[in-house]
């Protein structure tokens, strides 16, 4: 039986270790690149659609075009509620002081999990196919999702930003499968 990694990979997902995985992504020129930019975003759905038949994804999911193999700045994110976002180009522009740590888990190296800390808050700056520039909130759960993303698409994996002497966790030993992460009450007023 294939490892959750090998399994990833057999649906097209780039590995650890894949050189794409390590370099910036190369941002799209908007709108004169839209169709290209709609050709990955068309292959980003149809892969997370095909990763999703394998596995649960209580807490959300997220796929960058350097995860199927294409160096350009295009990100999607299914939220736990099922929203679908389409981020071309984006950049974290501001984050909240108040963080938290939950643990993440990544399609590019499935067979373990990492607690990491992030910002409870993000905004970011995105465009669409047509280069309108638009910044988005997300906060909490969708904002872990997004800033997981970027960070991929700026060559870091979630493992540079664990605690330092904090290990992965195998998933086999990985209890919080198929539940979603937990925040506390809604009181950001004075985050900034």
């Amino acid at each position: 039986m294939p490892t959750p990694s090998q399994r990833m990979a057999e649906l097209g997902i780039a590995q650890e270790g894949a050189v794409v995985l390590s370099r910036p992504a190369a941002p799209f020129a908007l709108p004169d690149e839209a169709e290209d930019a709609r050709r990955v975003i068309a292959v980003l759905r149809a892969t997370m659609s095909r990763v999703a038949a394998v596995h649960l994804f209580a807490k959300g999911m997220g796929l960058v075009a350097p995860q199927i193999g294409i160096a350009r700045a295009a990100a999607v994110v299914r939220t736990p509620e099922g929203a679908e976002l389409v981020l071309l180009n984006p950049r974290v522009i501001d984050e909240s002081r108040d963080t938290d740590e939950q643990f993440e888990g990544c399609l590019s190296f499935f067979d373990v999990r990492g607690l990491v800390r992030r910002p409870t808050r993000i905004e970011v700056a995105h465009q669409d196919v047509g280069g309108r520039t638009v910044i988005t909130e997300f906060r909490d759960g969708t904002a872990r999702l997004v800033m997981h993303e970027i960070d991929h698409l700026e060559g870091r994996l979630y493992r540079e930003r664990m605690p330092p002497g904090v290990e992965v966790v195998p998933v086999s030993r990985y209890r919080g499968t198929g539940t979603r992460w937990t925040y506390g009450p809604q009181e950001r007023d004075t985050e900034r």
